[in-house]
């Protein structure tokens, strides 16, 4: 199942493209000048459980559909939260149409829906669109809750 599948992104600090896995542990750096680089990778069916669950840092998940509106407006806002946020999330795009075992495990009922995920467990939800600045205070209100140890 590891294909080792690999993206390229562009450093958003100093511009060098960069190779990074789309599932790995860790958290991606540049090689040039180390900066933590964003981390926007899609998945599927058949690959979420390695790309999404398996990843130590926390998970935004992305469920949408290619004819859905709000999801083409939220999509840029959510890949500016990712940049904003690099090092500390990993943004998962999953098309509904195409995966519809995730649709059906998540209950989506409606597009887009987002989900927080913390090592594969759902700490956060909502549904629709909303502008980049509430997306990035969303993620950060539920990965600041997140416990080290014990309490869940």
């Amino acid at each position: 199942m590891s294909t080792m599948q690999a993206i390229t992104v562009t450093c958003p600090n100093c511009g060098r493209t960069n190779r990074i896995p789309v599932s790995a542990e860790g958290r991606p750096k540049c090689g040039n000048c180390k900066q933590p680089l964003p981390w926007m990778v899609d998945a599927g069916d058949d690959d979420f459980a390695e790309v999404a669950e398996q990843a130590d840092v926390p998970v935004v998940v992305d469920l949408w559909a290619t004819w859905c509106g709000p999801c083409r407006m939220v999509s840029p806002a959510l890949e500016k939260v990712a940049t904003e946020l690099a090092g500390r999330i990993k943004l998962v795009k999953v098309d509904i149409d195409q995966n519809p075992r995730l649709a059906q495990r998540f209950e989506v009922q409606a597009v887009p829906t987002l989900l927080v995920l913390d090592k594969g467990q759902t700490i956060a939800r909502q549904a629709g669109a909303a502008p980049a600045p509430a997306l990035r205070r969303w993620v950060e209100q539920s990965i600041a809750g997140r416990e080290p140890a014990g309490k869940g």
